[in-house]
């Protein structure tokens, strides 16, 4: 079952930029989240590659060229090596998991084989980004877990980055 929530005119701080609210779903692929940011495809493609900004945990290894590999640990709960097997600037970046251990469900390496995107696009009232983890599937056991996390790292925390500049900080 896929649920949407409606996008509507989000109330913001002087010091942050309008924006339309998440609609968040998992989708047939994988969970997506999304949302429109008032900045430019570029200030929004500069965050996403600024990963040790939004992404709360120890990053080792460039997050920022084609085929560079990157390892994330939040220890002792999640481990994942990344590769970057997609940058297109300004549009699109893919991350494919590589290896993985989660702590916390019966098949440490569910993320292994998924894929992380962000898809970038111009809209007549700023830039939309769209967030899937392809392969996070409700019927995977990390599934209320990571998508609670990941709308707090991508509808959180990268989205602060872009807007006001400053990341959110761990909220566990």
């Amino acid at each position: 079952m896929t649920t949407r929530s409606a996008s509507t005119p989000e109330t913001t701080a002087p010091s942050t930029a309008p924006t339309t609210a998440p609609d968040t779903a998992p989708l047939a692929g994988g969970y997506s989240t999304s949302y429109t940011v008032d900045r430019s495809p570029a200030e929004v493609f500069a965050a996403i590659l600024d990963v040790r900004a939004w992404w709360t945990g120890q990053i080792e290894g460039p997050t920022d060229t084609q085929d560079a590999e990157f390892s994330y640990r939040h220890p002792p709960q999640h481990y994942s090596r990344q590769r970057v097997v997609e940058l297109d600037p300004n549009r699109r970046v893919v991350w494919r998991v590589t290896d993985s251990a989660l702590s916390f469900v019966p098949e440490p390496d569910e993320w292994t084989g998924t894929e992380i995107v962000f898809d970038i696009a111009p809209t007549p009232t700023g830039t939309e980004l769209r967030f899937t983890h392809i392969g996070l599937l409700p019927d995977v056991e990390c599934f209320g877990a990571c998508s609670t996390a990941w709308l707090h790292y991508i509808n959180g925390s990268l989205r602060s980055l872009i807007t006001t500049g400053a990341a959110l900080p761990e909220p566990w």
